[in-house]
C-alpha cells in the first residue's frame, strides 16, 4: 500500500491537448477543434466521440492559446462598493456563475464607497486587458468621465444596482420605486404615522427612485411629506459614526419619528445596532424595515423587515448581457434597462401598532 501510494505521489499530472484527442481517435487535430466549438461541419456523431472522450479525460482548453486565438483576456472586471456586503457578494455569485460556465475569469475589485478608489481600479482592471466590465458606482462618484471615455473606447460596460442615466449601455436594476412604496405603505398599514427614510445620497440612482417611492406611498395615504424626516448618508452606511449622527438628529426632533424607513443594507443593520445601544425597544418604540439582503435578518434580535433584491438574478442577468456585447460579431447599439422585482419579508421589526392597543384594552 505504501509503494501504490508513493508511485501516486511521483505520477506527473499533465493536461490532455487537443493533439492527444485526435491522436487517440484517430482524428484530424482541426476536426478536433471543431468538434469541441460545435462547429456546424463537424458531424452529431463525431462531436458526441470527441465530447465523451474529452470529459471522460478531463480536457481543459488552455486558456492561454485560447485567448491569444481569440485576441481576448477572457477575464471580466468587477466593481463593488464592499465584497463583504451580503447583497453585493450575492450579485457576484451570480455573475460568476455564468462566467465560469461561458469560460470566464472573473477579476473583483471593491470602491469602499472611495471615488478615487473606483478609478485605481478601474485604471488596474483596464491595464490588465478585461473584456468587458460591470460595475456599481460609488457613493461619491459625480463624475463619469472616465466611464464615459472607456465606453466611447467600445470597451463592453454593463451597470448593476447604482447606474448611469448619461451612459447608453445595458443596466441592471431591482424595481426599487415599487419595493420602497410597498415597505413605506406597509409602516403606515401597521399605524405609523410618523415615518422616517435614511437613505444614500441623492447623487446614486438607487437613492432617487427609492425616495421617489417612499414619498408616493405617504402622499397616496395623506400624510404629509417633512423633509425633516429625510436624512442623507454620503457613505452609505460603511461608516457607523455617520449612521449614529443622522439616527441622533431624528430622535432628537420634537416630532421624532415612530418607523424608519431604511434605504441601504448598511444602513437598516446600523438603525437596528444603533437602536440596541440607545435600549429602544423595536418595534415598540420605534418601528423599522430597510433594503437589506443579509441571510441572517430573520435570526436577528427582533426579527427584521425587509425589502430584499433578487441580488443573485441580477448578476446573472448582467453578466449574460456582458456577454451578449463582448461576443457579438457587430457593433451593439440597441441596449436595455432590465428591472427585476423586489420581494418584501414581513417580521416582528414593524409590529402592528394597532395589535398591541388591542391587548392593552
Amino acid at each position: 500500500m505504501f509503494n501504490n501510494r508513493k508511485r501516486l505521489l511521483e505520477m506527473k499530472f499533465e493536461a490532455i491537448t487537443i493533439k492527444d484527442i485526435a491522436k487517440a481517435l484517430g482524428l484530424s487535430t482541426s476536426t478536433v477543434s471543431r468538434a469541441l466549438r460545435d462547429s456546424h461541419e463537424i458531424s452529431p456523431e463525431t462531436k458526441r466521440i470527441v465530447l465523451e472522450y474529452a470529459e471522460k479525460n478531463n480536457y481543459k482548453p488552455n486558456p492561454i492559446a485560447l485567448s491569444l486565438k481569440e485576441r481576448r483576456s477572457r477575464s471580466i472586471g468587477v466593481i463593488v462598493c464592499e465584497i463583504a456586503n451580503s447583497y453585493f457578494s450575492q450579485v457576484i455569485n451570480g455573475i460568476e456563475s455564468i462566467a465560469y460556465d461561458n469560460g470566464y475569469n472573473v477579476i473583483i475589485a471593491q470602491s469602499r464607497e472611495s471615488f478615487e478608489k473606483e478609478i485605481l481600479n478601474l485604471q488596474y482592471l483596464t491595464s490588465r486587458s478585461i473584456d468587458g466590465l460591470i460595475i456599481s458606482v460609488s457613493t461619491e462618484s459625480k463624475d463619469f468621465n472616465y466611464l464615459k471615455e472607456l465606453h466611447q473606447k467600445k470597451m463592453p460596460i454593463v451597470f448593476v444596482d447604482r447606474i448611469v442615466d448619461e451612459i447608453e449601455t445595458h443596466k441592471v436594476i431591482a424595481d426599487n420605486y415599487t419595493g420602497a412604496y410597498n415597505a413605506t405603505l406597509h409602516l403606515i398599514e401597521c399605524g405609523y404615522k410618523r415615518i422616517a427614510a435614511i437613505t444614500n445620497p441623492f447623487t446614486l440612482s438607487i437613492s432617487r427612485e427609492r425616495l421617489a417611492g417612499y414619498k408616493s406611498a405617504l402622499t397616496d395615504n395623506g400624510i404629509e411629506i417633512d423633509d425633516e424626516l429625510i436624512k442623507y448618508c454620503q457613505h452609505g452606511g460603511m461608516v457607523f459614526s455617520e449612521v449614529q449622527t443622522v439616527v441622533d438628529e431624528l430622535l432628537a426632533n420634537k416630532n421624532r419619528p415612530d418607523a424608519i424607513f431604511a434605504a441601504a443594507d448598511k444602513l437598516t443593520t446600523n438603525c437596528l445596532r444603533i437602536f440596541k445601544t440607545k435600549k429602544m425597544s423595536v418595534p415598540d418604540d420605534i418601528g423599522i424595515i430597510g433594503f437589506s439582503n443579509i441571510d441572517l435578518a430573520e435570526l436577528l434580535n427582533p426579527p427584521m423587515s425587509v425589502i430584499r433584491q433578487p441580488a443573485f438574478e441580477m448578476g446573472e442577468v448582467a453578466m449574460k448581457l456582458l456577454l451578449q456585447v463582448i461576443e457579438s460579431k457587430r457593433p451593439v447599439t440597441d441596449f436595455e434597462t432590465k428591472i427585476l422585482s423586489t420581494e418584501m419579508l414581513i417580521r416582528g421589526s414593524t409590529k402592528k401598532l394597532f395589535a398591541k392597543a388591542k391587548e392593552t384594552v
